[in-house]
């Protein structure tokens, strides 16, 4: 319910807060993955024609897809493929299903060379957590190498206990290579 009643004070916050600042929408993070905000309709030809998007992880909750961003046959028009894995704002993470559903959904695209958007609302957290996730998996990476690596391409990046205990739980139980070597730049 807290994040229905605060979701579009802060959508309205975090576009003025870019266009104020100049923050990006959304970051690259390698080759596959683009970690940013809810894709609004205007910037979907610069996700499909610039960025080569063919996919997308959607962490977001049903109410806050209506109104500003594309429906799944806008998408599919688009010849996007959406993980559409809901999980609630300001209170949750996702699940460690969800987690594994949406790294294994990006390593598909990977292999066929696509580049994948996951986002939630701002781009921070549900998202990032998700995004992490990925890095660990790809790279064998310990926790604090794939965080200090996301936010190094995605400043706004904002991981708190809870979406930190998930990491760790991904690590523990999904990454089966200890780390080997720091992250590239």
């Amino acid at each position: 319910m807290i994040g229905r009643v605060f979701f579009y004070p802060t959508l309205a916050w975090n576009i003025g807060w870019c266009n104020l600042t100049g923050r990006a929408w959304y970051d690259r993070l390698d080759e596959t993955v683009l970690l940013g905000a809810l894709p609004l309709r205007p910037m979907m030809k610069t996700l499909v024609e610039k960025e080569h998007v063919k996919a997308m992880v959607t962490m977001n909750e049903s109410y806050e897809l209506k109104y500003f961003t594309p429906s799944e046959k806008e998408l599919s028009d688009l010849g996007i493929e959406r993980l559409h894995l809901s999980t609630p704002d300001l209170t949750a993470t996702p699940t460690q299903e969800q987690i594994t559903q949406a790294v294994e959904f990006i390593m598909s695209h990977r292999a066929r060379k696509n580049s994948v958007y996951v986002h939630c609302k701002a781009g921070k957290t549900r998202s990032a957590t998700v995004a992490a996730c990925y890095l660990m998996n790809l790279h064998k990476w310990d926790v604090k190498t794939a965080v200090t690596f996301m936010k190094e391409k995605r400043p706004v990046v904002w991981l708190r206990d809870k979406q930190m205990k998930s990491l760790h739980t991904y690590h523990s139980t999904q990454v089966k290579s200890p780390p080997t070597h720091e992250a590239p730049s």
